[in-house]
Protein backbone atom coordinates (compact mmCIF):
# COMPACT_ATOMS: atom_id res chain seq x y z
CA UNK A 1 0.00 0.00 0.00
CA UNK A 2 1.34 3.42 -0.94
CA UNK A 3 2.39 5.50 2.03
CA UNK A 4 0.60 8.81 2.57
CA UNK A 5 2.46 11.19 4.85
CA UNK A 6 0.45 13.10 7.45
CA UNK A 7 -0.59 16.63 6.58
CA UNK A 8 1.73 19.41 7.68
CA UNK A 9 0.76 20.60 11.12
CA UNK A 10 -0.68 17.20 12.11
CA UNK A 11 2.60 15.32 12.60
CA UNK A 12 2.96 13.97 16.12
CA UNK A 13 5.69 15.97 17.87
CA UNK A 14 7.19 12.67 19.04
CA UNK A 15 8.22 11.95 15.45
CA UNK A 16 10.56 14.95 15.40
CA UNK A 17 11.92 14.15 18.88
CA UNK A 18 12.92 10.59 17.95
CA UNK A 19 15.58 9.38 15.54
CA UNK A 20 15.95 9.52 12.62
CA UNK A 21 14.19 12.91 12.40
CA UNK A 22 15.77 14.14 15.64
CA UNK A 23 19.08 14.24 13.75
CA UNK A 24 17.67 17.08 11.62
CA UNK A 25 17.12 19.63 14.38
CA UNK A 26 19.18 22.16 12.42
CA UNK A 27 16.30 22.22 9.93
CA UNK A 28 13.52 22.29 12.54
CA UNK A 29 11.91 25.42 11.10
CA UNK A 30 11.62 23.81 7.67
CA UNK A 31 10.14 20.63 9.12
CA UNK A 32 8.01 21.83 12.02
CA UNK A 33 7.01 25.37 11.07
CA UNK A 34 3.40 26.20 10.32
CA UNK A 35 4.15 27.00 6.68
CA UNK A 36 5.99 25.02 4.05
CA UNK A 37 9.44 26.44 3.26
CA UNK A 38 9.51 28.13 -0.11
CA UNK A 39 11.82 27.21 -2.96
CA UNK A 40 13.70 30.45 -2.24
CA UNK A 41 14.16 29.41 1.39
CA UNK A 42 15.67 26.10 0.30
CA UNK A 43 17.97 27.83 -2.15
CA UNK A 44 19.06 30.30 0.52
CA UNK A 45 20.31 27.32 2.55
CA UNK A 46 22.65 26.19 -0.25
CA UNK A 47 26.30 27.24 -0.11
CA UNK A 48 27.16 30.18 -2.35
CA UNK A 49 29.22 27.98 -4.67
CA UNK A 50 26.61 25.21 -5.06
CA UNK A 51 26.30 23.93 -8.61
CA UNK A 52 22.62 23.03 -8.09
CA UNK A 53 19.50 24.91 -7.13
CA UNK A 54 15.93 23.90 -6.38
CA UNK A 55 13.28 24.80 -8.92
CA UNK A 56 9.52 24.41 -8.65
CA UNK A 57 8.27 21.35 -10.50
CA UNK A 58 5.61 22.86 -12.71
CA UNK A 59 4.03 21.74 -15.99
CA UNK A 60 6.13 24.39 -17.70
CA UNK A 61 9.33 22.92 -16.27
CA UNK A 62 8.40 19.37 -17.21
CA UNK A 63 7.56 20.49 -20.75
CA UNK A 64 11.29 20.46 -21.50
CA UNK A 65 10.99 16.65 -21.70
CA UNK A 66 14.23 16.12 -19.81
CA UNK A 67 14.83 13.24 -17.44
CA UNK A 68 14.90 14.35 -13.78
CA UNK A 69 18.55 13.27 -13.41
CA UNK A 70 19.63 14.86 -16.70
CA UNK A 71 18.11 18.20 -15.68
CA UNK A 72 20.26 18.15 -12.56
CA UNK A 73 23.41 17.18 -14.45
CA UNK A 74 22.99 19.57 -17.37
CA UNK A 75 21.25 22.55 -15.77
CA UNK A 76 21.84 22.09 -12.04
CA UNK A 77 18.06 22.18 -11.53
CA UNK A 78 16.47 19.92 -8.91
CA UNK A 79 12.77 19.69 -9.73
CA UNK A 80 10.93 20.08 -6.41
CA UNK A 81 7.23 19.84 -5.70
CA UNK A 82 6.16 22.59 -3.32
CA UNK A 83 4.20 21.59 -0.23
CA UNK A 84 5.39 18.00 -0.50
CA UNK A 85 7.11 16.06 2.30
CA UNK A 86 8.97 13.70 -0.02
CA UNK A 87 10.56 16.48 -2.04
CA UNK A 88 11.26 18.65 1.00
CA UNK A 89 13.16 15.80 2.65
CA UNK A 90 15.01 15.14 -0.60
CA UNK A 91 16.05 18.79 -0.57
CA UNK A 92 17.34 18.46 2.99
CA UNK A 93 19.46 15.47 1.94
CA UNK A 94 20.92 17.61 -0.85
CA UNK A 95 21.73 20.31 1.72
CA UNK A 96 23.50 17.90 4.08
CA UNK A 97 25.02 15.37 1.68
CA UNK A 98 25.64 17.15 -1.63
CA UNK A 99 28.71 15.08 -2.58
CA UNK A 100 26.88 11.77 -2.30
CA UNK A 101 23.82 13.10 -4.12
CA UNK A 102 26.10 14.38 -6.86
CA UNK A 103 27.85 11.00 -7.12
CA UNK A 104 24.50 9.26 -7.53
CA UNK A 105 23.40 11.80 -10.13
CA UNK A 106 26.54 11.33 -12.21
CA UNK A 107 26.23 7.56 -12.10
CA UNK A 108 22.53 7.73 -12.99
CA UNK A 109 23.21 9.98 -15.97
CA UNK A 110 25.92 7.59 -17.19
CA UNK A 111 23.45 4.71 -16.97
CA UNK A 112 20.75 6.68 -18.80
CA UNK A 113 23.23 7.34 -21.60
CA UNK A 114 24.04 3.63 -21.73
CA UNK A 115 20.50 2.21 -21.36
CA UNK A 116 18.33 5.00 -22.76
CA UNK A 117 15.54 6.75 -20.81
CA UNK A 118 13.01 3.89 -21.08
CA UNK A 119 15.01 1.01 -19.55
CA UNK A 120 16.68 0.63 -16.18
CA UNK A 121 19.84 -1.27 -15.35
CA UNK A 122 20.75 -3.18 -12.18
CA UNK A 123 22.96 -0.28 -11.05
CA UNK A 124 20.06 2.15 -11.56
CA UNK A 125 17.80 0.03 -9.37
CA UNK A 126 20.52 -0.17 -6.70
CA UNK A 127 21.09 3.58 -6.73
CA UNK A 128 17.38 4.37 -6.63
CA UNK A 129 16.81 2.01 -3.70
CA UNK A 130 19.68 3.62 -1.83
CA UNK A 131 18.57 7.15 -2.68
CA UNK A 132 15.09 6.45 -1.31
CA UNK A 133 15.79 4.12 1.62
CA UNK A 134 19.56 4.05 2.05
CA UNK A 135 21.49 3.95 5.29
CA UNK A 136 25.25 4.09 5.78
CA UNK A 137 26.44 1.74 8.51
CA UNK A 138 29.83 1.57 10.22
CA UNK A 139 30.48 -1.74 12.00
CA UNK A 140 33.44 -1.82 14.36
CA UNK A 141 32.64 -5.22 15.93
CA UNK A 142 32.63 -7.99 13.27
CA UNK A 143 30.56 -10.24 15.55
CA UNK A 144 27.61 -7.98 14.83
CA UNK A 145 27.85 -8.78 11.14
CA UNK A 146 27.43 -12.50 11.88
CA UNK A 147 24.16 -11.77 13.68
CA UNK A 148 23.06 -9.49 10.86
CA UNK A 149 23.96 -12.06 8.18
CA UNK A 150 21.79 -14.64 9.94
CA UNK A 151 18.89 -12.20 10.46
CA UNK A 152 19.23 -12.89 14.17
CA UNK A 153 17.34 -9.75 14.97
CA UNK A 154 16.78 -10.62 18.63
CA UNK A 155 20.50 -11.13 19.05
CA UNK A 156 21.44 -8.01 17.08
CA UNK A 157 18.96 -5.59 18.60
CA UNK A 158 18.25 -7.00 22.08
CA UNK A 159 21.17 -9.13 23.24
CA UNK A 160 23.63 -6.64 21.69
CA UNK A 161 21.54 -3.51 22.16
CA UNK A 162 24.45 -1.85 23.99
CA UNK A 163 26.43 -1.97 20.71
CA UNK A 164 24.02 0.57 19.21
CA UNK A 165 24.81 2.98 22.03
CA UNK A 166 28.56 2.59 22.52
CA UNK A 167 29.74 3.14 18.93
CA UNK A 168 30.29 -0.52 18.03
CA UNK A 169 27.85 0.07 15.21
CA UNK A 170 26.67 3.44 13.88
CA UNK A 171 23.97 4.35 11.39
CA UNK A 172 23.40 7.41 9.25
CA UNK A 173 20.13 7.66 7.33
CA UNK A 174 20.49 8.91 3.77
CA UNK A 175 17.22 7.89 2.11
CA UNK A 176 14.62 10.64 2.04
CA UNK A 177 11.71 8.18 1.78
CA UNK A 178 12.83 6.69 5.10
CA UNK A 179 12.68 10.12 6.66
CA UNK A 180 9.22 10.63 5.20
CA UNK A 181 7.99 7.35 6.71
CA UNK A 182 9.43 8.44 10.06
CA UNK A 183 6.78 11.20 10.15
CA UNK A 184 4.47 8.45 11.41
CA UNK A 185 6.02 7.50 14.81
CA UNK A 186 4.54 4.00 14.92
CA UNK A 187 5.66 3.06 11.42
CA UNK A 188 8.25 0.26 11.27
CA UNK A 189 11.30 1.48 9.36
CA UNK A 190 13.56 -0.78 7.32
CA UNK A 191 16.58 0.70 5.58
CA UNK A 192 18.72 -0.58 2.73
CA UNK A 193 22.27 -0.54 4.02
CA UNK A 194 25.76 -0.10 2.68
CA UNK A 195 28.14 -1.44 5.32
CA UNK A 196 31.67 -0.30 6.11
CA UNK A 197 34.30 -1.53 8.55
CA UNK A 198 36.36 1.53 9.53
CA UNK A 199 39.66 1.67 11.37
CA UNK A 200 39.68 2.61 15.04
CA UNK A 201 40.67 6.20 14.23
CA UNK A 202 37.87 6.85 11.72
CA UNK A 203 34.60 8.60 12.52
CA UNK A 204 31.35 8.69 10.57
CA UNK A 205 32.56 11.65 8.51
CA UNK A 206 35.42 9.48 7.27
CA UNK A 207 33.01 6.65 6.51
CA UNK A 208 30.74 9.01 4.59
CA UNK A 209 33.64 10.26 2.47
CA UNK A 210 34.61 6.67 1.71
CA UNK A 211 31.03 5.95 0.69
CA UNK A 212 31.05 8.91 -1.73
CA UNK A 213 34.31 7.70 -3.31
CA UNK A 214 33.08 4.11 -3.63
CA UNK A 215 29.78 5.15 -5.21
CA UNK A 216 31.43 7.62 -7.57
CA UNK A 217 33.97 5.04 -8.75
CA UNK A 218 31.33 2.36 -9.28
CA UNK A 219 32.75 0.12 -6.57
CA UNK A 220 29.37 0.15 -4.83
CA UNK A 221 25.74 0.20 -5.97
CA UNK A 222 26.14 -1.96 -9.03
CA UNK A 223 23.33 -4.32 -8.00
CA UNK A 224 20.42 -3.96 -5.55
CA UNK A 225 21.46 -7.22 -3.86
CA UNK A 226 24.44 -5.37 -2.41
CA UNK A 227 22.03 -3.63 -0.05
CA UNK A 228 21.32 -5.30 3.29
CA UNK A 229 17.92 -4.83 4.95
CA UNK A 230 18.28 -3.12 8.34
CA UNK A 231 15.17 -2.85 10.56
CA UNK A 232 15.89 0.59 11.99
CA UNK A 233 12.96 0.35 14.38
CA UNK A 234 14.96 -2.17 16.39
CA UNK A 235 17.63 0.38 17.33
CA UNK A 236 17.23 1.64 20.90
CA UNK A 237 15.10 4.77 20.93
CA UNK A 238 14.05 4.62 17.28
CA UNK A 239 10.57 3.15 17.91
CA UNK A 240 8.14 3.58 20.82
CA UNK A 241 8.44 -0.14 21.65
CA UNK A 242 12.17 -0.63 21.07
CA UNK A 243 12.82 -0.87 24.84
CA UNK A 244 10.38 -3.78 25.15
CA UNK A 245 12.00 -7.23 24.82
CA UNK A 246 8.79 -8.72 23.41
CA UNK A 247 8.98 -6.31 20.46
CA UNK A 248 12.27 -7.89 19.39
CA UNK A 249 10.76 -11.37 19.36
CA UNK A 250 7.84 -10.64 17.03
CA UNK A 251 8.11 -7.28 15.24
CA UNK A 252 6.78 -7.42 11.68
CA UNK A 253 9.88 -5.65 10.38
CA UNK A 254 12.02 -8.63 11.44
CA UNK A 255 11.92 -10.90 8.43
CA UNK A 256 13.74 -14.27 8.23
CA UNK A 257 16.67 -14.63 5.86
CA UNK A 258 15.97 -16.41 2.59
CA UNK A 259 17.95 -19.62 2.26
CA UNK A 260 19.67 -18.39 -0.91
CA UNK A 261 20.34 -14.84 0.26
CA UNK A 262 23.99 -13.87 0.59
CA UNK A 263 25.39 -10.48 1.60
CA UNK A 264 28.65 -8.88 0.54
CA UNK A 265 31.31 -8.32 3.16
CA UNK A 266 31.55 -4.92 4.78
CA UNK A 267 33.86 -2.66 2.83
CA UNK A 268 37.06 -2.45 4.86
CA UNK A 269 38.50 1.04 5.12
CA UNK A 270 42.17 1.79 5.58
Amino acid sequence: MRYHAPARGTVDAAAFARLPLAAWRDHAAKLEGVNWPSIDTLNDALPSDAYVRFVAQTPELLADGMHYEQRIAERGEIATREGNWHDLLNALIWLRHPALKQALNRRQVDEIARMGPKQRSRPQYAMTHFDEAGVIVAVRDPALLALWNAHDWYGLFWNRRRAWLDGSIEVEVFGHALLEHALSPDKLLVGKALVFQPTTTMDMADVHRACVDAVMSGQLLCDPLELRPLPLSGIPGWHPQSDDEAFHRSADCYQPRRADREYPDALRLA
